[in-house]
């Protein structure tokens, strides 16, 4: 899949790492880059078309679809996070919510779009996932949940939509130096550092990419025995 000439569609595009994707997008020749956000007059990047879309609203997110039918790449990026593990009185509830946006919501939006994929020619999904798609901490018990449930949607996704030559990507990746990870005392990565890393794996063809050295290490970790997800839980 390369970026020249296509036209993309991000979701959680007003800030962050969805606006460094926004960014590489328009530098790279796309043809055009929808911009989505709840608030589309928080989109405003130049070049970027703001797109009203809330990720848990089916109807927003089939009239996006129906608006936008010129798409050739799909970047799942919108998320959310809680702080908390999975046995607060809360815990539920917040667990409920991010998978509302960070599961079902990036299937609504890949479902949606696989046929306007299709029709122009398969195209691609980029899906933001996460270190914690494959290990948990107590202070992310409960993001971890989500976005291991996301990496097995992907996994899905790419299973489903291969046969119409759609390339899926799952992008991991730990702590952005974002609004979502503001307060938390750890090494962070720039976030036009890891949309021009992703991308790149994007153009390459790959099916998965793991940026930064902690993330690649953890990934290397997953056959370790014991698991480096079972020794990081202690």
């Amino acid at each position: 899949m390369k970026l020249k000439d296509a036209t993309v569609f991000i979701t959680g595009a007003n800030r962050g790492l969805g606006l460094a994707f926004a960014r590489h997008a328009l530098a790279a020749g796309a043809r055009k880059v929808y911009g989505a956000a709840r608030d589309p007059a928080s989109v405003t990047l130049p070049g970027l078309v703001p797109v009203a879309l809330d990720v848990s609203n089916p109807s927003q997110v089939a009239a996006a679809a129906a608006d936008c039918g010129n798409v050739t790449l799909v970047v799942n990026n919108a998320g959310i996070a809680d702080f908390g593990g999975l046995l607060g009185e809360d815990s539920i509830a917040s667990t409920a919510r991010m998978m509302e946006t960070n599961v079902y919501g990036l299937l609504r939006v890949s479902g949606a779009f696989a046929p306007v994929l299709k029709a122009n020619g398969g195209g691609a999904l980029l899906n933001v996932l996460s270190v914690a798609s494959w290990l948990s901490a107590p202070a992310l018990a409960a993001y971890a949940v989500s976005k291991a449930a996301a990496w097995s949607a992907t996994n899905g996704l790419r299973n489903e939509l291969r046969a119409q030559g759609t390339q899926v990507l799952g992008l991991h990746v730990g702590f952005i130096d974002t609004d979502l990870t503001r307060g938390i005392d750890a090494p962070k990565l720039a976030p036009d550092f890891v949309a021009a890393q992703a991308f790149e794996a994007l153009e390459s063809g790959a099916s998965e990419v793991a940026v930064g050295e902690l993330t690649q290490q953890i990934k290397r970790g997953l056959s370790s025995e014991p698991g480096i997800y079972i020794e990081f839980a202690r």
